[in-house]
């Protein structure tokens, strides 16, 4: 092994031990418990069985939960990019303190907790919050507006918390593009939409990947938003296993269900770098 190596394995060595200890061995203590079969009033019972995973695979209620929880996913990350992206080429056309200032605004809500921006939004959107007194007071309204326990509130709410995640990585990408690129095609002609459309927007797209899969990861797998905005009535996935484990302690669905949740990441993730590199390679 040439001298290179060990020093890139020593440099890669407290990461793979934090990822070790972390993720991988909580994910390999549960494989067991999610193999074994579960009796309502006994628990667990010694034994293997793929029961679990088929039951979720069939089951029309954990498809369906299965289906709310992609397209929420989806839903944020479209979201997301569509007001992140304008918001960081704003701030890569900024210079000094007022790009100083936007960044410390976008910034922000990320030094707050979790909990206190959740219960931020049910002020905002519940049945007599100030939205909905608002419109009424205007006459804009008789009744108020259901925005919580269904999609809407888990949407707006987790728009919010992962917009910041969305603009930083876009203003990397947009920050990596060379001005000489933008440069050139102004000078051939290209007025600013059509250098945008042409050339920044081309270049920025593997951060945009990378935008979309943060976003859509931490989204399908959130559960204090979902949890305070969505109410008992709005299921996705990782309520469903929080209530698999805490609530009804079916442990073995529990884990099976984690696993699911895990592999479908995983595979967004490998599929997107494969689409990153196929990109970057025909650029």
């Amino acid at each position: 092994m040439t001298r290179e190596c060990r020093a890139g394995l020593l440099l890669v060595s407290p990461l793979f031990l934090v990822l070790l200890g972390v993720f991988i061995a909580p994910l390999a203590l549960m494989l067991p418990t999610s193999l074994h079969p579960y009796v309502a009033g006994r628990g667990i019972l010694p034994g293997w069985t793929l029961a679990n995973y088929a039951e979720i695979l069939l089951d029309d209620y954990y498809l369906e939960v299965l289906g709310r929880t992609l397209m929420l996913g989806l839903s944020v990350t479209v979201l997301t990019l569509l007001l992140g992206y304008p918001l960081a080429f704003v701030l890569t056309r900024l210079e000094g303190r007022a790009r100083t200032l936007l960044t410390l605004l976008v910034v922000f809500p990320l030094l707050l907790n979790l909990v206190v921006r959740s219960f931020g939004w049910i002020t905002l959107l519940a049945n007599r919050g100030l939205l909905n007194n608002a419109l009424r007071d205007l006459g804009l309204i008789e009744a108020p507006i259901r925005m919580m326990f269904n999609l809407t509130g888990v949407l707006v709410g987790l728009t919010h918390i992962f917009l910041p995640f969305m603009v930083l990585i876009l203003v990397a990408a947009l920050d990596a593009v060379p001005r000489d690129a933008e440069a050139a095609s102004a000078t051939l002609g290209a007025g600013p939409a059509k250098t945008f459309a042409l050339v920044t927007l081309p270049l920025t797209i593997p951060g945009m990947f990378a935008g979309a899969v943060l976003v859509f990861v931490l989204s399908i797998s959130a559960l204090v938003t979902p949890r305070l905005l969505g109410g008992p009535t709005y299921r996705v996935m990782s309520t469903v296993i929080y209530d698999a484990f805490l609530g009804t302690l079916e442990w073995p669905a529990g884990a099976a269900l984690a696993f699911l949740l895990t592999a479908f990441a995983l595979a967004i993730i490998g599929l997107a770098g494969m689409l990153t590199r196929r990109w970057t390679v025909a650029a």
